[in-house]
C-alpha cells in the first residue's frame, strides 16, 4: 500500500470534498504533502490534522489559485517546505449554475478562470520544477460534465471539456521529460458542496437511481488519484479516467429502456 513512500505532493482545494479525499489517499500510501485551500480555511487545518494522524508530514498553504501570482507563491513555498515536488493534484473548484440566456458574462469568466485557467497556472509552474527534478506526476480533476452537456452549467461544462484537452496537450509536450499528465473525471460525488446545492433528500433519491446504487465518495476519486500518481501508472499519460459509478451509462441500461413508458 505504501506505493508513494518518499514522494512529495501538493493538492489544491484540499479543505473538503474531492480534494480532501485525494490528499488523504495519497497520505495513506506514504506521501508527504502540502495542501492548499483558500486563505484562512479552517477546513484545510482539519484535513492536515487527519493526514498527520496517519503518520505523514503535512503543511497548509492558503492561496487563491485563481490568480497567477498566488499560484507562483504556492508552488515556491511548497518546494521550500517539501524540498521538491513529485506530484500535483490540481483540483480547483468554481461553478455557478444559471440558464444560458441569463448567464452573466462575469460569472462565465469567473468559472472559466477557476476551473480551467487556474489548472494551466498550477501545472505549468509545477512542471517547470519537475523538468529540473527529472520527472513527476500531474493529475487534473475534471468531471463527466466534460462529456455530458448538463443544463444550467454552460461555463462549467466548457471549462471541464477544455481542461481535458489541455491536459492531453500538456501530456504530449511533457513526455520527453518523463512527466505523466492524466485526468480524472468524477461523476456525482457526495461532497459538502453538493449537499448544499441539492439537499440531502434529493441526494438520496438520485443515489438510488445510480447504476452502482450509490453516489460516489471522495475516497473513490482519491484512490484513482493515488494510482495515477504512483510508479504503477508509469506507462499511462494523456489518459482520462472516469470515476463515475457508470453515470454516463445510466440511460443506456436495458432495464431503463424496457421499463420506460412508450
Amino acid at each position: 500500500m505504501m506505493i508513494l513512500s518518499g514522494k512529495q505532493a501538493l493538492v489544491t482545494g484540499a479543505g473538503q470534498g474531492i480534494g480532501k479525499g485525494c490528499a488523504l489517499e495519497l497520505a495513506r500510501r506514504g506521501a508527504d504533502l502540502v495542501i492548499n485551500d483558500r486563505p484562512g480555511s479552517e477546513d484545510a487545518e482539519v484535513t492536515a490534522e487527519e493526514i498527520r494522524a496517519l503518520g505523514r508530514e503535512c503543511s497548509v498553504i492558503g492561496a487563491n489559485v485563481f490568480e497567477r501570482q498566488e499560484c507562483e507563491r504556492l508552488v515556491a513555498e511548497t518546494i521550500e517546505k517539501l524540498g521538491c515536488l513529485d506530484i500535483l493534484i490540481s483540483n480547483p473548484a468554481a461553478s455557478r449554475r444559471c440558464e444560458f440566456l441569463d448567464y452573466k458574462p462575469e460569472d462565465f469568466e469567473f468559472v472559466i478562470n477557476g476551473a480551467l485557467t487556474s489548472g494551466f497556472h498550477m501545472s505549468q509552474l509545477a512542471a517547470r520544477h519537475m523538468v529540473e527534478n527529472g520527472g513527476g506526476k500531474i493529475v487534473f480533476i475534471s468531471s463527466v460534465h466534460a462529456y455530458m452537456p448538463y443544463g444550467l452549467s454552460t461555463a462549467y461544462n466548457t471549462a471541464k471539456a477544455g481542461l481535458n484537452h489541455m491536459a492531453r496537450t500538456i501530456a504530449t509536450e511533457l513526455t520527453q521529460h518523463r512527466i505523466n499528465v492524466n485526468v480524472i473525471e468524477p461523476g456525482w460525488i457526495d461532497t459538502p458542496g453538493e449537499r448544499k446545492a441539492f439537499g440531502e433528500e434529493r441526494m438520496k433519491e438520485e443515489a438510488a437511481n445510480m447504476p452502482w446504487g450509490r453516489l460516489g465518495v471522495p475516497e473513490d476519486v482519491g484512490k484513482a488519484a493515488a494510482f495515477l500518481a504512483s510508479d504503477d501508472a508509469d506507462y499511462i499519460t494523456g489518459s482520462v479516467l472516469r470515476v463515475d459509478g457508470g453515470i454516463v451509462l445510466k440511460d443506456c441500461r436495458a432495464d431503463a429502456l424496457i421499463n420506460s413508458p412508450e
